[in-house]
């Protein structure tokens, strides 16, 4: 028994969670919270894991009585999910939460689930448990993950003679960190200091993984569908003259113009055979961020029939901007030269509701947490004119968007 219903804005939709382990996509103060579980699967490994997916979803919406007074994208039963980057790997998941809290345009709503045997599991919003103290995690310790910062600078140096050598025109390359807090990691405290420092991230939690990502990979709202590709990266500057200065640099550089061109055209073929509308701007412009800017270039398009937002994400990933180019090649360059199982780091994460709208990003910027332990991850793309020396320095920058949401 799933019901939908108008409620008051709730404010902060983030001090509304009642628990430490939530489910969440939050961009600029809006999107969907949630907690509680009304149904869980792991999704099996293996190239056809998102067809798996949708046609476990369209099973589990099928069984459940609907009373949604709003009928919206996100109202009614959804899910949220999180997908591993590769197809061979476990631990991808989906999780229809119990209660849902959502606002988006000037309207809010509460979906609940009961067992349908006596009544509602989860009252009106004004019933629901009252949120729980946050708790600080406390000292963060750091140490390497599976490789040494050397380690992984010889890693580049190695995918840039692969490149050099037309093995292949781009790899993107990942590192991960490893974080033991004091004390149990309280997710709310991460997504709270994630959505304030970076609202125009889609800061987002599904299973543990959290984090706070600037690629939009698809939303889904009816046959519109819209993509936010990001590939080509500068730091921000000192100031203001600074600031300016290395966007249009990054603008200029032919090595970060090259490597969004491979991004974008990924898309492009991902999405053509899907739309009978496509509009790909012919120049990307610069996303600026609190810690970073990036070469950006929004997607928008018609899909020809009635394809659900994971059709579109399984047409999709892994895009250039994660994988590399050729992608096959890509991905055997990753398997050989990363020393490790990226997980749900750079895969696709986001939720899902039974019309099958949606909204999907790309797990960047984004950790792994486990009790009072966090495995932070961050990457870059690798080009025949790549530094290590400087993709390091790259993706340590990247990495503290997690250290500053573990540290506040």
């Amino acid at each position: 028994m799933v019901r939908t219903v108008a409620v008051d804005d709730p404010g902060d939709l983030i001090t509304a969670l009642p628990t430490p382990t939530p489910y969440a996509w939050i961009h600029h103060g809006e999107g969907l919270v949630g907690w509680g579980e009304a149904a869980r699967v792991q999704v099996p490994a293996g190239p056809d894991r998102f067809g798996w997916a949708r046609q476990w979803l369209a099973g589990t919406f099928a069984r459940a009585h609907v009373d949604d007074e709003l009928d919206l994208p996100g109202t009614g039963p959804v899910a949220f999910g999180s997908f591993t980057f590769d197809a061979s790997s476990p631990g991808s998941v989906l999780v229809v939460p119990r209660t849902v809290l959502a606002r988006r345009d000037g309207r809010a709503w509460l979906t609940t689930i009961s067992d349908g045997l006596g009544g509602r599991v989860d009252g009106p919003f004004e019933d629901t448990p009252r949120p729980r103290p946050l708790d600080v995690p406390g000292r963060i310790r750091y140490s390497d993950g599976s490789l040494t910062a050397p380690q992984w600078e010889h890693a580049v140096a190695q995918a840039v003679r692969a490149i050099r050598a037309d093995r292949l025109s781009k790899v993107v390359l990942a590192r991960d960190l490893t974080a033991l807090a004091e004390r149990q990691i309280d997710i709310r405290i991460l997504l709270d200091r994630l959505s304030t420092r970076y609202p125009e991230c889609y800061t987002f939690s599904c299973d543990g993984l959290v984090g706070a990502t600037p690629e939009l990979l698809i939303r889904r709202t009816g046959k519109a569908i819209e993509s936010l590709v990001l590939a080509g990266t500068t730091t921000r500057g000192g100031d203001a003259t600074e600031d300016v200065a290395r966007g249009a640099g990054l603008f200029a550089s032919a090595k970060d113009r090259s490597e969004h061109a491979y991004a974008v055209e990924s898309v492009r073929e991902a999405l053509t055979p899907l739309c009978d509308e496509l509009h790909v701007p012919a120049e990307p412009r610069l996303l600026v961020l609190p810690n970073l800017q990036h070469l950006a270039s929004p997607v928008s398009g018609r899909l020809t029939d009635g394809a659900s937002v994971l059709d579109v994400v399984a047409a999709m990933h892994p895009t250039a901007a994660v994988g590399g180019s050729p992608t096959p090649v890509a991905l055997e360059v990753i398997r050989e030269l990363e020393g490790m199982d990226r997980g749900g780091y750079a895969g696709p994460v986001g939720w899902i509701d039974a019309r099958g709208d949606g909204e999907w990003g790309i797990a960047l910027r984004c950790g792994q947490i486990s009790g009072n332990r966090a495995r932070l991850f961050a990457g870059g793309g690798i080009m025949a004119g790549s530094n290590p020396a400087d993709e390091l320095a790259e993706a340590q920058t990247k990495l503290r968007v997690m250290q500053y949401a573990l540290e506040g």
